[in-house]
């Protein structure tokens, strides 16, 4: 099981970037899909979330910037980043809590994308 995330880049401020993560593997159902950022020497934090449902949530920093989306016939997460500032910068994480069928049985698994990095330049 793995997280592809590509569509990271160098941007200027104001600027648009979509990311996509696409799972695959052995899985069953993905239940929440979301996207983290960490920019160096701080922690890991949150920017949105998209349940199996559609119903999403957002970081108050990117609230009327961003939008997560997904497609559940592609196992595929998106991010839409608009008006991007320089504080956007940062390696962006995908992020997917599923069941993935293995050899003990079906087990729910937390699975990481490798990241991808944002720079958006003033």
């Amino acid at each position: 099981v793995q997280l592809q995330a590509s569509g990271g880049g160098l941007v200027q401020a104001g600027g648009s970037l979509r990311l996509s993560c696409a799972a695959s593997g052995s899985i069953i159902s993905i239940n929440a899909m979301g996207w983290y950022r960490q920019a160096p020497g701080n922690q890991r934090d949150l920017v949105a979330v998209v349940s199996s449902g559609g119903a999403t949530n957002y970081a108050d920093s990117v609230k009327g910037r961003f939008t997560i989306s997904r497609d559940n016939a592609k196992n595929t997460v998106y991010l839409q980043m608009n008006n991007l500032k320089p504080e956007d910068t940062a390696v962006y994480y995908c992020n997917a809590d599923m069941y993935v069928n293995r050899w003990v049985g079906v087990q729910r698994h937390d699975q990481w994308g490798q990241g991808t990095q944002v720079t958006v330049s003033s």
